[in-house]
């Protein structure tokens, strides 16, 4: 087993009333880091809240329009809903900036099945009941085999950032690990929030991979498609 940081929580220490911040097309993946500009009060308040607390924030995805409605978490008071699995971040660094912002740094710990969503804080920030228990693997995550055609994800990607005219720190992504490539590619590249909650969703890292190259060939070299794509098992 990897040796966690003592800044880091147990799993037993996970908390069950998790407050939320739902945003549309970004991802937080265990292992991952995520930067946040946060302005709005009841985000500032959240932030707030978790720096006394447990530091730890749920990022989410408002649901599409068109999306299964077995997929969402129904609010019955007029709140956008949201997706029901997500992935708890723990704050690690922040500063302030002199209008007023706050720039976070997360670090993905856990990803979280919604049970209930609860009543909003007195800062008016969402909260919800998080399960952490069907991911209990993702705490391991340092110690996880990943199996990934390396070849062809490459490939993929080339020809993704050719279509694109991106540019990328190639001799960065040859030197990450096969784990940390995978995460950081799934998080950063610009798939649409539905790409997103499927990689989001995958099994595991390795069937994540898999995912991630098929997003990639079919951007690359197929038809786009309206479709969102099926998740990994």
């Amino acid at each position: 087993m990897s040796r966690r940081s003592p800044f880091e929580p147990s799993f037993e220490q996970l908390p069950e009333a998790l407050p939320i911040f739902p945003l549309s097309g970004v991802l937080l993946l265990p292992g991952g880091r995520l930067p946040l500009n946060i302005f709005e009060p009841r985000y500032l308040a959240m932030v707030f809240d978790a720096l006394a607390g447990h530091r730890m924030i749920g990022m989410v995805q408002p649901m599409q329009p068109g999306g299964f409605a077995g997929d969402g978490l129904p609010t019955g008071d007029g709140r956008p809903p949201v997706h029901k699995i997500g992935c708890a971040g723990r704050i690690v660094s922040f500063s302030e900036t002199e209008d007023g912002r706050l720039l976070l740094a997360l670090a993905g710990v856990c990803r979280f099945e919604t049970s209930r969503e609860l009543e909003p804080a007195q800062g008016g920030y969402r909260r919800v009941s998080a399960l952490f228990s069907p991911y209990r693997a993702d705490f391991d995550h340092a110690d996880e085999l990943v199996e990934l055609d390396r070849e062809r994800l490459m490939a993929a990607l080339a020809a993704f950032f050719r279509g694109r005219n991106l540019s990328t720190d190639w001799d960065a992504v040859k030197k990450a690990a096969d784990s940390n490539l995978v995460t950081s590619l799934s998080m950063v590249l610009p798939f649409g929030p539905a790409e997103k909650q499927a990689l989001l969703e995958a099994a595991d890292t390795s069937a994540r991979a898999k995912l991630l190259i098929a997003l990639l060939e079919m951007s690359a070299f197929g038809p786009s498609s309206e479709t969102p794509p099926q998740r990994a098992n």
